[in-house]
C-alpha cells in the first residue's frame, strides 16, 4: 500500500564554514520539520561544530586536505544518510533558514509526482534593502513556476533519484546543481519549482568587490557547464556563454583593435548603453546596468576556466551514469 505523504522520511543536509549566527538559524528552522540533521562543516573555526552538535546535529567534518567543493560537502552529507536512507533529503546552505510550512508543500508535491526528482520554491533575501547587491540577488532568486531545468542550492530531492545517479559532481567548484538536474532530466526526472515560500538567505553583500567576484565564479561556472556537459541535443550555458564572449571580450576588442586603424571603431562600444536600455524594461535600469556590466568578470572566470583546463591538459571527468 503505498505511503501517504505525512508518513514519508525526509532527513536534511546543511552545509556550512563560519556561518555564525546564520548556522544555528538554519538549524533551528529545521528542528521539528526534518527526522535528522547532517551539517557537513568546511573548516570552520568559529565554533560552528559545537553549536551544531549543541543543536542536536550530526555532524560531518570534511578533510579540508583535499580540494573543497560545495558539491564534495553535499555528497558527504548524502553519504551519512545512508545507514537509514530517507525517502527525501531537504538541502539547504548553511546562510539560509527554512520557512514555515515548506516541508508539507514539498513532501506533498514529490508524493503526488512521482517523476519528480527536485520541488524547490521561492528563495528570499532576508535584508534586500540592505545593500543594492542584495537587491539584485533577491530579484535573481525569484525564476518562473512549473517545470524547471535546474534548482539552486536549497531544493528538496527525493533520495532515490540522487543516489541513483551519484549524487554531485565533486570536481565542480560551481554550478554543481544544473549539472546534476542534467543528469537527472536524462534519466527521465523532472524538475519543478512551485509558488510557495522555501527560504531565507542571507547573502550580507555589501561591496562592490563581492559581487564582482560572485559574477567571476558564475562565469567560470557558464564555461565549465558549456565545455564539459554540453550536447547538441541537450544544450548547456551555451547561451550564456555566448553572450559572455561577445560582450565580455569580442567587443571591447574589436572596438579598441579597431581604434588603431580608425577612432571611429570605438562607437562600438555605445552598443553598451544600448543594451542597458535595451534590458531596462524588463530588469530596472539597476539591474540591466548590472547585468550589462557584469558580463566582464564572468568573461574573466571564464578565461580562468579555460587557463586551468589548457594548464592541466584535458582533466579527466568522472563518470557519473
Amino acid at each position: 500500500m503505498p505511503k501517504s505523504a505525512q508518513t514519508l522520511t525526509i532527513d536534511a543536509v546543511a552545509i556550512g564554514r563560519n556561518e555564525g549566527a546564520r548556522l544555528q538559524a538554519c538549524l533551528a528552522s529545521l528542528a521539528g520539520e526534518v527526522r535528522r540533521v547532517v551539517y557537513v562543516d568546511s573548516g570552520s573555526s568559529d565554533g560552528s561544530v559545537e553549536a551544531a552538535l549543541a543543536m542536536g546535529a550530526q555532524v560531518v567534518a570534511l578533510d579540508m586536505s583535499l580540494p573543497f567543493t560545495a558539491a564534495r560537502a553535499r555528497n558527504a552529507g548524502l553519504a551519512a544518510l545512508a545507514d537509514n536512507p530517507p525517502d527525501f533529503v531537504q538541502f539547504i546552505d548553511g546562510d539560509c533558514a527554512l520557512r514555515e510550512g515548506w516541508i508539507a508543500r514539498g513532501r506533498q508535491f514529490l508524493h503526488d509526482n512521482l517523476g519528480a526528482a527536485v520541488v524547490c520554491g521561492r528563495r528570499r533575501e532576508r535584508f534586500p534593502e540592505a545593500s543594492l547587491y542584495n537587491a539584485m540577488i533577491d530579484a535573481e532568486w525569484d525564476t518562473p513556476v512549473g517545470k524547471a531545468t535546474s534548482c539552486g542550492g536549497d531544493a528538496l530531492m527525493r533520495y532515490q533519484a540522487v543516489s541513483s545517479v551519484k549524487g554531485f559532481r565533486e570536481d565542480l567548484i560551481a554550478g554543481e546543481e544544473p549539472e546534476l538536474c542534467l543528469r537527472l532530466r536524462s534519466h527521465g526526472w523532472s524538475i519543478w519549482r512551485i509558488d510557495a515560500e522555501m527560504t531565507w538567505h542571507d547573502a550580507e553583500m555589501m561591496r562592490f568587490g563581492q559581487w564582482w567576484r560572485r559574477a567571476e565564479r558564475a562565469g567560470h561556472a557558464f564555461a565549465e557547464g558549456a565545455a564539459r556537459f554540453s550536447t547538441t541535443r541537450s544544450p548547456h550555458w551555451t547561451r550564456e556563454v555566448r553572450r559572455i564572449w561577445i560582450w565580455g571580450l569580442a567587443l571591447p576588442l574589436i572596438a579598441l583593435v579597431g581604434s588603431l586603424l580608425h577612432p571611429a571603431a570605438l562607437l562600438l562600444l555605445l552598443a553598451y548603453p544600448l543594451q542597458v536600455l535595451r534590458l531596462q524594461g524588463a530588469m530596472g535600469w539597476r539591474g540591466a546596468f548590472f547585468n550589462t556590466l557584469g558580463k566582464f568578470p564572468e568573461a574573466i572566470g571564464a578565461l580562468r576556466f579555460y587557463a586551468r583546463r589548457i594548464g592541466r591538459g584535458e582533466a579527466r571527468l568522472i563518470e557519473y551514469k
